[in-house]
């Protein structure tokens, strides 16, 4: 059983928000309902270091999702948010990915899936671990080529310019710069950085590696530092060797 995790439903249709929190609560966790965006964020506010998952509904009254998770993100990078919604376009979710949520899943859905995606957002996204991985020394600043990263305060620059990147973008970034030179397979990112089973089939990843080749790379259609190897998985390499070049299999 979940080890009592708070997590906070964001949802406007209260049978809708009673139906998420009955399965919730009966798989262990705690729940706080909000029915809109305000609400939510006070919530957040007075349980800062106590909400452990967020579970945001597009649709909201007066305050949209995507404006609800700019406000997370705007004082709190780590916190999980799920985002649900019958929009089903790769806009919508690219939009919604841009705001900073972890995962998208459209209505209506499995409860098994739902369960499982939030276990393993749970998992790979804890409060614990994201301490331990702090007080291990994970890293906090990095430059290579002409960029300069700073993934305390989510500063970056590129030849000087500041760029923005989303909360999974810089999640995506952080775990190749702490695994540099090593082929990860695409199941691995899926479940470190997406927090979701590997064996997903989605293109999530070819998609955000895609947008860090357009904010890194100097030629995108030609990338030296985000590398796709065929039928193994992406590298990170900071400093190419000239024999590397051409590698990248895309």
């Amino acid at each position: 059983m979940p080890s009592n995790e708070h997590i906070l439903v964001v949802e406007d249709e209260e049978h809708l928000a009673t139906g998420i929190k009955y399965n919730l609560v009966a798989e262990g966790y705690r729940v706080t309902i909000a029915g809109d965006g305000p609400s939510a964020l006070k919530v957040l506010e007075a349980n800062r270091e106590d909400v452990d998952l967020v579970i945001l509904d597009l649709m909201l009254p007066g305050m949209s999702g995507y404006a609800v998770c700019e406000a997370i993100r705007a004082v709190d990078m780590d916190v999980p948010v799920m985002m649900l919604t019958a929009r089903t376009l790769a806009e919508d979710r690219a939009r919604g990915f841009d705001a900073g949520t972890n995962q998208y899943l459209t209505k209506p859905f499995d409860l098994d899936e739902f369960l499982s995606r939030i276990k393993n957002l749970l998992t790979f996204h804890s409060r614990d671990k994201r301490r331990l991985r702090k007080e291990a020394g994970g890293v906090a600043a990095f430059e290579f080529a002409e960029a300069k990263i700073n993934f305390d305060t989510f500063e970056v620059t590129v030849r000087g310019e500041p760029v923005r990147l989303t909360q999974l973008e810089m999640a995506l970034l952080r775990y190749f710069v702490e695994n540099e030179g090593r082929v990860i397979p695409r199941p691995e990112l899926l479940q470190e950085v997406w927090g979701m089973p590997g064996t997903i089939n989605t293109r999530a990843p070819d998609q955000f590696i895609r947008r860090l080749r357009k904010a890194f790379e100097a030629n995108p259609a030609d990338p030296r530092h985000f590398l796709t190897i065929r039928d193994a998985g992406y590298r990170f390499v900071a400093t190419p060797e000239e024999s590397e070049e051409g590698r990248n299999e895309t």
